[in-house]
């Protein structure tokens, strides 16, 4: 599955933003535009830690903005979730420029950008921002605590320190455990929001954060579908000895995407399929 990427610097209320912005060969109609962010521990990654989610997001028929944002070694909570609000913002009124006047928005992410893409949903609800229609969260990190089963299994010794020390850096000093938005495990009010798409794997540290989230979703009345794939989740950016179970996988997750934008009203483009 190929898809191709321009860069391009953004305008928000919080300034300029460099993103990639992705296209697959074949777009839904209308095609939904996906605000994607990256995974990284909150501090040690790039837009091009994403790369994987986004095409996978955009060969579902999707365009994918995927945007850098700030790391928490220099600015804490809240200041990425801020600026990827602003993103989003910003997002509604461009939806004709990147795709459709008709597209749908949707908020995306993997581990730490899971997190930005739960704790947006968040907002989006208490700020009345009801163009978003879906948040798609795979193997978010959503629990500082750090202390379930499948992260203590799971969990390699060499990145235990890093996640440790990025939800460190990202909450910051202003106890931002107890803000739901930065920890969006430990939130109370979840009835409203937007429908979820939650995917995990077997082996991965965050399966049981992940699974209990969306329980709790589906316990407040939130649409909730959740997927558990077998073995390791090769998206992970610090899964580097999982890559040949990639392919497979970004096959796999691409039809579950495309399932689930084609739930909330995009249709498949016939037109593509017979050319």
């Amino acid at each position: 599955m190929n898809a191709h990427f321009s860069e391009e610097t953004m305008q928000t209320a919080h300034g300029a933003c460099r993103a990639r912005v992705y296209r697959g060969a074949s777009l839904l109609v209308p095609p939904p535009v996906v605000l994607h962010l990256h995974g990284g521990s909150f501090v040690g990654e790039s837009v091009a830690a994403g790369e994987k989610v986004a095409s996978a997001l955009a060969a579902a028929g999707a365009v994918v903005i995927s945007p850098e944002y700030p790391s928490a070694c220099l600015s804490p909570f809240p200041a990425a979730l801020e600026a990827s609000y602003a993103m989003l913002s910003s997002m509604r009124s461009r939806c004709p420029q990147f795709a459709h006047k008709k597209s749908m928005l949707f908020v995306a992410g993997e581990e730490a950008g899971g997190n930005l893409a739960a704790g947006l949903a968040l907002m989006a609800r208490d700020q009345f921002l009801s163009d978003l229609k879906g948040q798609i969260l795979l193997s978010p990190l959503l629990d500082p605590c750090m202390a379930t089963a499948s992260f203590r299994k799971y969990c390699p010794q060499t990145s235990v320190q890093s996640i440790a020390d990025g939800w460190q850096r990202y909450l910051g000093e202003r106890s931002g455990l107890t803000h739901p938005y930065a920890a969006p495990g430990h939130c109370t009010r979840l009835g409203g929001l937007v429908p979820a798409l939650v995917i995990t794997s077997e082996q991965c540290p965050m399966r049981d954060e992940a699974e209990a989230y969306a329980e709790r979703l589906r316990k407040a009345g939130v649409p909730v579908k959740i997927h558990v794939l077998q073995g390791t989740a090769a998206w992970l950016p610090a899964n580097t000895s999982s890559q040949e179970n990639w392919p497979a996988q970004e096959q796999t997750i691409s039809g579950i995407f495309s399932r689930f934008f084609q739930e909330a009203g995009a249709k498949p483009n016939l037109q593509m399929k017979t050319n």
